[in-house]
């Protein structure tokens, strides 16, 4: 009786103090292939921008969690049938999604653009994708804007990540692809392999078209429900993006804004 009793001191004691009697355990789910902002290492550590984002999300909530790597196409539908809290992927918020779940604040603008050879004359019409073996990956916004406008002209090739899409590109096995400009141009653009390759100068935004300019970005997502889980997340990902953490995370793996609420921790010129 007494050591219950004592238990249920240190509990009151904590709920006073405003501290969890014990950490909350969640389960997140994350892509693993989406550099660099999901990566797995050799090892097999789930690493890149936001894994170690989710990391200290946690900290900040002080809950347990653990992060579960999985194919793009399986987070949400893991997500609703409650096989994980919450994705820690980057989630367009379409019309399609939006209303069906609940978002975080937004982490990144992260619009779309056609992945091209340098050479590449033709329009981005249905007439000029015409024959095309296109690069598509499973279970994106992407898919779902490519299939939807040129499904009937192109020859869509399936993948389950962008990392498989680079190296077919590579390989000469697909002409093209269509995907999230800052992955595209860290990955591949920007580097000795990609010499021969360009992202088309049109941004695609495939949100919402009713959102709001200043909503227009990418989000992390929960069920329906969990209304105080978004409130916790939100909270700490403000107090992160406030004392520049993001920005200092964001700083390891990509080296320019990905958030206009970033400008406050810009390095000072000179």
């Amino acid at each position: 009786m007494r050591v219950l009793l004592g238990a249920l001191v240190l509990v009151a004691v904590a709920m006073a103090c405003g501290q969890p009697a014990a950490a909350d355990k969640l389960v997140l789910g994350n892509e693993g292939a989406y550099p660099p902002f999901s990566i797995l290492d050799p090892s097999g550590k789930l690493t890149g921008f936001e894994p170690e984002l989710a990391r200290v999300m946690c900290e900040r909530m002080q809950a347990e969690c653990e992060i579960v790597a999985m194919d793009f196409k399986a987070l949400i539908p893991s997500m609703m049938a409650g096989k994980l809290d919450a994705v820690v992927s980057q989630i367009t918020p379409t019309p399609s999604r939006v209303g069906h779940m609940l978002f975080t604040m937004v982490l990144m603008r992260n619009d779309y653009s056609f992945v091209v050879p340098v050479d590449w004359q033709r329009p981005f019409t249905k007439e000029g994708l015409k024959g095309v073996k296109m690069g598509v990956v499973s279970g994106g916004a992407s898919s779902k804007y490519v299939m939807d406008t040129f499904g009937d002209v192109i020859t869509p090739v399936w993948y389950d990540n962008m990392v498989q899409v680079k190296l077919e590109l590579l390989n000469g096995r697909v002409d093209a692809s269509f995907g999230a400009r800052i992955n595209w141009r860290l990955d591949l653009i920007d580097t000795p392999e990609g010499k021969g390759w360009k992202l088309d100068d049109k941004q695609y935004w495939l949100g919402d078209p009713n959102l709001p300019e200043e909503a227009r970005g990418l989000s992390w997502i929960t069920r329906l429900g969990n209304e105080a889980l978004i409130e916790r997340m939100n909270k700490a990902l403000a107090s992160l993006i406030e004392d520049c953490t993001f920005t200092k995370l964001r700083d390891r793996y990509i080296n320019f804004p990905i958030l206009p609420a970033e400008s406050h921790c810009a390095k000072p010129s000179g």
